[in-house]
């Protein structure tokens, strides 16, 4: 990643937006059943214990819709993919080795259960990061070394 603001991909960013809305029901689903906090202590350990597990996956589902709202600005403020060469957010044609092409969408969301994705921390998705059309790339697999080559970027 470059360090600044990034693109993200419309693949990227609906599976951002969808996990977003889960956690939302998901929290909403979670704060109902907590107590206000300020009445009865009747209840036995196990209850307390119970509500100190909800108040504390209400704290972890909070931090995450608060870390995907702010990706969500930051790919607003970073604006559309580069078509230049390879970035967050791009979509790429390569061949590989064996003479096959694929497009895949270089992307930051690996739940996305999309196999045209590719992570831009995995091993073809940073090989890619950088590059543009003609340029061969190197990267390792559980076979061993591969490359592949940039057929182009863009839409």
């Amino acid at each position: 990643m470059t360090g600044g603001p990034e693109p993200i991909s419309a693949v990227g960013r609906e599976a951002l937006e969808r996990e977003l809305d889960d956690l939302r029901t998901e929290r909403e689903a979670v704060a109902v059943t907590l107590r206000d906090g300020g009445g009865d202590e009747t209840g036995d350990r196990a209850d307390q214990a119970d509500e100190l597990q909800r108040g504390t996956q209400l704290t972890r589902l909070d931090a995450r819709i608060d870390e995907i709202r702010g990706r969500l600005r930051e790919a607003d403020a970073a604006g559309a993919p580069r078509t230049d060469g390879v970035g967050v957010g791009s979509t790429v044609t390569v061949r590989f080795d064996d003479g096959t092409e694929a497009t895949v969408q270089i992307g930051e969301v690996a739940a996305v259960l999309d196999r045209t994705m590719v992570t831009a921390d995995s091993p073809l998705g940073s090989a890619l990061l950088g590059h543009g059309p003609g340029d061969t790339v190197t990267y390792t697999t559980p076979d061993g070394p591969a490359t592949a080559v940039v057929v182009s970027v863009g839409d």
